[in-house]
């Protein structure tokens, strides 16, 4: 009775495909990735989150080092005069940043917690940049930033205080600035298709999205379950407004004065929002393998006559499969069905079942947790199919969502198809006249925003779906987080 109950609370409640956003927060919660802070708007980010985080971390600080790229850290504290220097950048983030006062003898200028790090960055910068054999200059942090905008708290979604990378970079000229602001954010697709099996939409922002203080943004856009859009990293080609702000200059290989070029780029912590999202069902989370750090977990299956010899047989097996980070749950106090409820809640990509009658036949049966797809696997092959079992999962579940991001992604030529298609939770491609005015009346008449112009379309005239001027560019839009 008590492990019926205790099966009760840690099961899911609602459906995917019902209440969606409850569903969402019941596997994060119940699934042990985050929970709720003392503070409104802030969050915990438990150890299995976070060691999600640290292998994206280790993923792409390998990406960036072949890049020239290298990491640092800049203070928590910034200056209110930064932010007055440049003042398109200073109104973008003025709702959200969070001010220190000081009142003792020794306070100092006013300051407030980062929001972003441009500012503090680029004051350093102005000291270490003189030559143009100083350029590149290439410059990485992993740290926290604090917005406090955000009213409701989303867990790993829309929270103020939240975990990302930053990378700020100096160059001589624009054409590199720019090129290698498009390598990052191809970097950046890369690691949602591989890493994490999330298909994603590369595109420029439009004028009314760019980046405050940025001459271009780029991004890579997903479409989550509920027909919404999930930025999932930026990139933005600055131009030279910072870089005169705040006096970061260089001689060139003639000797003269000249102002540099730079691009900054980031993803967050909402990635792991994404994977609950996009990879979940209806008994949990479901962790791509290439980015869990325990891909299996045996099970042994205990009978009072047999448990000795099953629990040799698991620790055998358990030790033979060490280099996939497997678990042995040889816990005595729960049903064997309650620790596959458990695993199959937490994401467990592949679970081993081992029994008695499995070990008079030298085999083990091995279940996916994406499909449930059971194999009886003989205990000499266990390694080496376990490995090709990890491979084809991860390539079907990005597959899977591949098939769905395409699925649920179409054209509009009237305002008619554009609104039914949005009501239908779909992605939006559409005309459109690139007029901040006209932007601001389709956000305001279905909520929904443009996420990108997609790279490679071919130019076609046609009309704006709003407002019927004629024009060139296709838009993605979509109601957004």
């Amino acid at each position: 009775m008590q492990e019926k109950e205790k099966e009760k609370q840690l099961g899911i409640t609602v459906k995917k495909d019902g209440d969606f956003s409850e569903w969402y927060n019941q596997v994060v919660l119940r699934a042990e990735l985050a929970d709720y802070a003392p503070v409104r708007g802030f969050m915990v980010v438990r150890p299995t989150a976070y060691a999600i985080w640290e292998k994206i971390q280790s993923y792409f600080n390998s990406v960036i080092a072949r890049h020239g790229v290298r990491n640092a850290y800049f203070p928590l504290l910034i200056p209110k005069s930064f932010f007055e220097k440049e003042a398109e950048h200073a109104a973008g983030f003025e709702p959200e940043l969070a001010w220190i006062e000081s009142r003792g003898e020794d306070a100092e200028e006013r300051v407030a917690i980062r929001p972003t790090s441009e500012t503090i960055m680029y004051d350093s910068y102005a000291k270490w940049i003189r030559s143009w054999r100083d350029l590149p200059f290439r410059i990485n942090q992993w740290c926290n930033v604090l917005r406090w905008e955000v009213k409701q708290c989303k867990l790993f979604l829309r929270t103020r205080e939240f975990l990302w990378q930053e990378g700020h970079c100096v160059y001589a000229t624009e054409k590199e600035c720019e090129k290698e602001a498009l390598l990052f954010l191809e970097e950046y697709k890369k690691l949602c298709e591989t890493l994490i099996a999330i298909p994603v939409i590369a595109g420029e922002k439009t004028e009314s999205e760019r980046f405050a203080g940025a001459k271009r943004s780029f991004t890579i856009e997903a479409l989550m379950p509920d027909g919404r859009a999930l930025q999932m990293g930026t990139s933005h080609n600055l131009g030279q407004g910072f870089a005169k702000v705040f006096g970061i200059g260089f001689l060139d290989e003639s000797g003269k004065s000249a102002v540099p070029w730079q691009n900054s780029w980031g993803f967050s912590t909402r990635l792991i929002g994404a994977i609950v999202m996009v990879h979940g069902d209806d008994k949990g989370l479901v962790m791509p393998p290439a980015v869990a750090t325990h891909k299996a977990v045996v099970v042994p299956i205990i009978f009072d006559k047999t448990k000795e010899k099953v629990l040799k047989k698991a620790k055998e097996i358990a030790k033979s499969l060490e280099k996939f980070g497997v678990i042995l749950d040889d816990r005595d106090s729960y049903s064997a069905g309650w620790k596959f409820n458990e695993w199959e809640l937490k994401g467990m990509p592949l679970r081993v079942e081992v029994g008695p009658k499995d070990i008079e036949k030298s085999q083990a049966v091995v279940v996916r947790r994406d499909n449930g797809k059971k194999e009886i696997v003989k205990e000499k092959e266990l390694p080496k199919k376990i490995e090709s079992m990890l491979e084809e999962m991860q390539r079907e579940m990005f597959g899977k969502a591949k098939k769905f991001l395409e699925s649920n992604t179409v054209e509009a030529n009237t305002w008619g198809e554009f609104t039914k298609a949005l009501e239908a939770k779909k992605m939006v491609l559409a005309n459109f006249c690139n007029n901040p005015a006209c932007e601001k009346g389709i956000k305001e008449e279905t909520t929904a925003t443009s996420r990108c112009v997609p790279f490679g379309q071919k130019k076609s005239m046609g009309k704006c779906v709003r407002c019927g001027k004629e024009t060139e560019t296709k838009v993605l839009f979509a109601k957004g987080y």
